[in-house]
């Protein structure tokens, strides 16, 4: 039995995040069909009647690990970024499981903090992208 005994690096937690994500979506349809109900709502939408900056990534993962390439879009194109992502650091996962690529290494502060800046701005974008898709700007 193979078992990880380490810290995940930020790809190695992408790409679990992808795989997690790419299983849910396939069968979330089927388990929302079965109890008859619409998922789960989102709770900033719910109270505030404002969009979050992830509204729409559950339809867009579902409607992406079905092939409906235009409705991911339209929900959110946040999850394009997010499955390429999980496919590109696949690889450095499986290879470091397999023991055939070293572990990771820590960043350096520079790198956390631009890596910190890109999320953040991939944030803002994302939340903009739901604003107007929602009506709000």
């Amino acid at each position: 039995m193979l078992v990880l005994r380490r810290g995940y690096s930020v790809p190695e937690r992408l790409t679990l995040l992808g795989a997690g994500a790419a299983v849910i979506g396939s069968v979330y349809p089927v388990l929302m069909a079965h109890d008859g109900s619409h998922g789960l709502p989102c709770p900033l939408r719910t109270l505030t009647g404002v969009p979050c900056p992830f509204c729409g990534l559950t339809t867009a993962t579902v409607a992406l690990t079905h092939g409906q390439w235009g409705p991911a879009a339209a929900a959110s194109p946040l999850v394009y970024l997010l499955a390429v992502l999980a496919a590109g650091t696949g690889p450095l996962l499986a290879a470091r499981v397999l023991g055939r690529a070293a572990p990771p290494r820590p960043w350096p502060a520079a790198a956390r903090q631009r890596a910190g800046r890109i999320a953040l701005a991939v944030v803002a974008l994302s939340w903009l992208f739901q604003l107007h898709r929602f009506g709000f700007i």
